[in-house]
């Protein structure tokens, strides 16, 4: 039987904390008409689950958690009690699809039952319907869940934006990763020597790190309307960008695609605050940027393999282009401090401890207020290239994070085929803007395209080229 970790267990203890909580991640594919029929999807989804054990597997708890839970084949598996079928209200525009989901996330997946749903949206606008496959944050990450739920598609999966990841692209170490023996007694000297060094620079870089990350936590961030009790009701919002537009951008001010997506959800929360009449200062947005370590031959394994960042986003900063320069020097000061190091050697430090020491720990943190973060960002890779779904095309695909940890608004973002999608989930009662903050971030991304395109005619070089 296959355990899970301990950064797996702590999303059911964090959903264990709070009653208003559901520790669900979902995407929504839209699909090109006409939809199949019930009886074709059921049928379909039957067969190419048997192609994901987790599928048709349970968790399995001990008492007083003397062992950490286990995933076990379910005898009772009925996969009917996993698909689900709804439609949408007339026009079946937007608005409507987004209440849908909304509605569906919030609900808590049954824990006696493998921890999966799938629900098929009838009525779209446009000839269109919708597929929403929901799964239990503990079961799968972002990119794990991705790569999972590409199984269901056509053509099983295929390339993915993931390999551009920096943990794919690392070296895969076998065993100690120790270098290749060598016949030369004096390249066993270099390379003892060489390998003390290199572990000890590498020990150093994670402590920095990980003492970076605990004192961010243990910062408390000023009173805002991002931060608070949840309730059990959600909203759901999705703002659309070309990943062109990006890149383009990217491209111009030398920065990461992924610099570019987070300063314009910076540009986005910061109107957000001002139109709630709060006035955004240097330590208004620390953020929860999840970064993955799941290596290349890690794809297909259905676990959690993240480490995280915590940025200060520069919502004190009106201009959209020092914005962007700020997050870009925020975020690689980051990277060089060995935050994501110093996360990954904390969640495989838990791995050494007694699950019930490291849960009884996990499950005090998680009931205690936190206050040091007020937003989160997560940034999927999803497929290069265009899905099919029982021959229908899968024309965009909407990623759905969760809120926990008083954390009122959550904002994931998703590469598909030339697509570059925000999905933003929020709580019901304390973010009745959240369609002003998808608006924000898609008006971000125009300024910011706008800004870059004017910087290269002033430089007079080719709009589509590199540096």
């Amino acid at each position: 039987m296959e355990h899970l970790s301990a950064l797996d267990a702590t999303f059911l203890e964090v959903e264990d904390s709070d009653p208003h909580v559901s520790l669900a991640i979902g995407s929504v594919s839209i699909m090109e008409g006409p939809a199949p029929s019930y009886e074709e999807f059921v049928s379909t989804f039957a067969e190419r689950a048997t192609t994901i054990p987790r599928c048709a597997q349970i968790l399995r708890t001990h008492p007083l958690d003397l062992g950490s839970p286990e995933w076990a084949d379910d005898p009772h598996f009925d996969i009917s009690r996993h698909l689900h079928r709804l439609a949408l209200p007339h026009p079946g525009d937007d608005a409507a699809l987004f209440e849908m989901v909304a509605s569906v996330m919030e609900r808590r997946l049954d824990r006696e039952r493998p921890l999966w749903e799938c629900w098929i949206f009838e009525g779209l606008s446009d000839d269109r319907w919708a597929v929403l496959t929901k799964v239990h944050h503990c079961m799968a990450d972002g990119i794990a869940t991705t790569q999972m739920l590409a199984k269901f598609s056509d053509n099983g999966g295929g390339d993915s934006f993931a390999s551009d990841i920096r943990a794919a692209k690392e070296p895969v170490r076998h065993g100690l990763g120790l270098p290749k023996v060598s016949l030369n007694p004096l390249d066993w000297v270099s390379g003892i020597g060489q390998g003390a060094f290199a572990a000890v620079a590498a020990a150093e870089h994670m402590a920095v790190g990980a003492a970076e990350l605990t004192a961010s936590l243990l910062s408390a961030s000023p009173e805002s309307s991002l931060n608070g009790p949840v309730t059990t009701m959600r909203r759901y919002s999705a703002a659309r960008v070309l990943l062109a537009d990006l890149q383009e951008i990217s491209h111009a001010f030398d920065v990461t695609l992924n610099d570019v997506a987070l300063a314009a959800i910076t540009d986005s929360y910061r109107r957000i605050l001002l139109d709630r009449g709060e006035q955004p200062g240097r330590n208004s947005l620390r953020t929860l940027v999840p970064v993955s370590v799941r290596a290349a031959n890690h794809f297909d394994m259905a676990d959690n393999r993240v480490s995280a960042m915590l940025p200060l986003l520069p919502v004190d900063e009106a201009d959209p282009v020092k914005q962007l320069q700020l997050v870009h020097s925020r975020l690689t000061r980051a990277k060089a401090s060995g935050q994501r190091e110093g996360g990954n050697a904390l969640t495989s430090a838990a791995k050494n401890v007694p699950f019930a020491f490291s849960a009884w720990a996990i499950r005090l943190l998680t009931r205690l207020p936190q206050k040091a973060v007020v937003a989160v960002a997560t940034n999927v890779p999803g497929p290069r290239n265009g899905q099919k779904l029982m021959g229908r095309r899968v024309l965009e695909v909407l990623p759905i994070p969760p809120i926990a940890l008083h954390l009122r608004t959550a904002v994931a973002m998703l590469s598909y085929t030339d697509q570059f999608i925000f999905g933003i989930t929020a709580d019901y009662d304390t973010a009745p803007d959240i369609e002003a903050l998808a608006t924000g971030i898609e008006d971000g991304v125009a300024r910011l395209l706008t800004a870059s395109r004017a910087r290269r005619r002033k430089r007079g070089s080719n709009p589509h080229g590199r540096k």
